[in-house]
């Protein structure tokens, strides 16, 4: 439980670095959401996009944990290091995104940090879950056991 408490306190940290970075675009990237990408203007007040961050997180957490609890120990560990390798491809193709296309480019070097930013906080979760031992959680027979010990003897 600790760990985790760990981890959400740095996705959150993550979160509001990056919305408030997401929110100093530049004034030819600003100008450009107002005209022509209005469905990005969230990202112009800091704690919005820190919370469009934070949720997007917290679900790719929610994720990794249904994997983890639903999948044998060899498949979550497939699963898991897959979605690290997915979230890697992410940043690199975001990172040629915003070396390549102009539009991108304008929005200014700060914009894309809060964009990599993002995907340290997915790369976090996912290392989080490839390195947490089994033995944090209870095995299925232990579950199991724990049922049977809640259910009152028959007299």
């Amino acid at each position: 439980m600790k760990r985790s408490s760990i981890l959400f306190s740095i996705l959150f940290f993550l979160s509001v670095i990056s919305g408030w970075l997401l929110s100093k675009a530049t004034l030819i990237g600003r100008t450009g959401i107002n005209l022509f990408y209005k469905e990005y203007q969230f990202l112009k007040v800091w704690w919005q996009g820190a919370l469009v961050v934070l949720i997007v997180l917290l679900g790719l957490w929610m994720l990794h944990q249904l994997v983890r609890s639903r999948f044998n120990r060899n498949r979550a560990i497939l699963a898991h290091s897959l979605m690290l390798f997915i979230y890697l491809v992410g940043l690199y193709f975001t990172y040629q995104d915003f070396r390549t296309d102009l539009s991108h480019r304008l929005l200014g070097e700060r914009f894309h940090l809060g964009a990599y930013l993002f995907w340290l906080g997915a790369i976090l979760v996912a290392i989080f879950y490839l390195f947490k031992s089994s033995s944090d959680t209870p095995s299925t027979i232990s579950r199991i056991e724990n049922k049977h010990d809640n259910v009152p003897e028959k007299l």
